[in-house]
């Protein structure tokens, strides 16, 4: 069972930069990001193929990055250009592949972080 730790949310204004940091312990191939606003469903933002090496989007946010450390156990995201639409829980999970890939919905991702905030004030 995997256990999923985010931290680096805070208050940040328009126009600004962040990075989170996913430290993840356990073996589940695919780690990935998603966010969710107050009333919204949660979506994927971009996630990491451990076994494959390689990035995958899930959304077209241009203005976010992930890399990974295999050192560290870690999974970043970082976001430049913040938006007021992009204040959000930002979840980290974690999972397995499914049929070569890694899947894009929460439910197939079993494992789950606390979730940081990111409040993006105008």
């Amino acid at each position: 069972q995997d256990h999923l730790v985010e931290s680096g949310g805070g208050s940040v204004q328009a126009g600004g930069s962040l990075s989170l940091s996913c430290v993840v312990s356990g073996e589940a191939f695919c780690i990935t990001w998603f966010r969710q606003a107050p009333g919204k469903e949660r979506e994927g933002v971009a996630g990491f193929d451990r076994l494959a090496g390689t990035n995958y989007a899930m959304s077209d946010k241009g203005r976010f990055t992930i890399s990974y450390d295999y050192g560290k156990r870690s999974l970043y995201l970082h976001m430049k250009n913040l938006k007021p639409d992009d204040t959000a829980m930002y979840y980290c999970a974690s999972g397995p592949r499914y049929g070569g890939s890694c899947g894009r919905s929460p439910v197939m991702f079993p494992f789950w972080g606390q979730g940081t905030q990111v409040p993006v004030s105008s």
